[in-house]
């Protein structure tokens, strides 16, 4: 089959880094994707295979273009959506991804959804009171409602914003940790406050937290309240019992947006107890103003073996238990 050859010429070493990625593992990503091969020297880069290959490539690298160009690290997801994007036709909707600007962290840095599941997700949030999103470690679920929360705090569309989850982790109970309640609880509530620090001045949460613009608390604090007026993202849902997650949906108060985030495969309840979040894809699919949003292994915008991790894990899950073997 006869080869053709295409040339890139990348327009600072910044962008042929941005591009080709952490060991050029981008590059590796493309030419195993489209069987072509692909030659980085300096800043320029060469594409060769069959003319199908190369088009291919040539049209992924386009599609990116707004972020090599600018020197701007290029991920996985986005070489992912990129190529779904291609092969489906929704050029112009990955373009519109591109441009959306969700927020900006205390450093400069850009938000924004890199996968087109996840920015349904986003449009869930705003459309809806009560948003679900299920999916693996990775995906953004609970960084994506935080980046919402702290805008509509900080753009005055709620009085306050409530971060909760339930203090349930794999083989660990609270009074076998050193402290304090609050102490004791914190561990269980670090990964809401690595999201605040991300937006808000680290010394300034203290002040907005006794004030009651931000409370971090377990899912055990909600309950006999109205949570009027709040934006409130309940964390690790898989890990409440069906009436927690119940008890915590009926203190939503008017003027308020609850986000419920949770991954079905990694429940720590004890006992074989039924996961709230499970029960609740049943009972509440129906509802008028609830919105279910799915993120998977392609949404992954951590480490790129995380990605792998999870990928293995779902073939495994897919493939179900292995088959006995029986000695003679």
């Amino acid at each position: 089959m006869s080869q053709t050859t295409a040339t890139l010429q990348l327009p600072s070493p910044d962008s042929a880094i941005a591009l080709a990625g952490s060991g050029e593992d981008n590059l590796t990503y493309l030419a195993h994707h489209t069987g072509a091969k692909l030659i980085l020297r300096g800043q320029e880069l060469m594409v060769v295979g069959t003319e199908k290959a190369v088009a291919r490539v040539m049209a992924v690298l386009q599609a990116l273009a707004p972020y090599w160009q600018n020197a701007k690290a290029i991920s996985r997801p986005d070489l992912m959506t990129a190529f779904h994007a291609l092969d489906t036709g929704k050029q112009e909707e990955y373009q519109a991804l591109q441009k959306t600007v969700l927020a900006k962290t205390r450093r400069g840095e850009i938000v924004r959804a890199k996968t087109f599941r996840q920015r349904q997700y986003i449009k869930a949030i705003q459309k809806h009171d009560v948003t679900f999103c299920i999916g693996p470690a990775g995906t953004g679920k609970t960084f994506l409602a935080a980046v919402l929360a702290v805008q509509a705090l900080l753009n005055n569309e709620c009085d306050r914003l409530i971060l909760t989850r339930p203090a349930v982790e794999a083989g660990e109970k609270l009074g076998f940790l050193p402290g304090d309640l609050q102490q004791k609880v914190d561990p269980f509530l670090r990964p809401l406050y690595d999201a605040l620090y991300e937006f808000i001045e680290p010394e300034k949460i203290p002040d907005l937290m006794e004030r009651g613009k931000i409370e971090v608390a377990p899912l055990a604090y909600m309950r006999g309240r109205t949570l009027t007026n709040a934006f409130v993202i309940v964390d690790e849902a898989q890990n409440t019992t069906p009436a927690q997650l119940k008890m915590v949906l009926t203190r939503l108060g008017f003027g308020s947006k609850m986000i419920v985030t949770g991954d079905v495969t990694q429940t720590d309840l004890p006992n074989h107890q039924k996961s709230g979040l499970q029960v609740a894809q049943t009972i509440l699919k129906d509802v008028e103003g609830v919105a279910f949003c799915y993120l998977n292994q392609a949404d992954v915008v951590r480490h790129p073996l995380v990605q792998r991790i999870v990928e293995a894990y779902e073939r495994s899950e897919n493939a179900g238990p292995p088959t006995p073997k029986f000695s003679a």
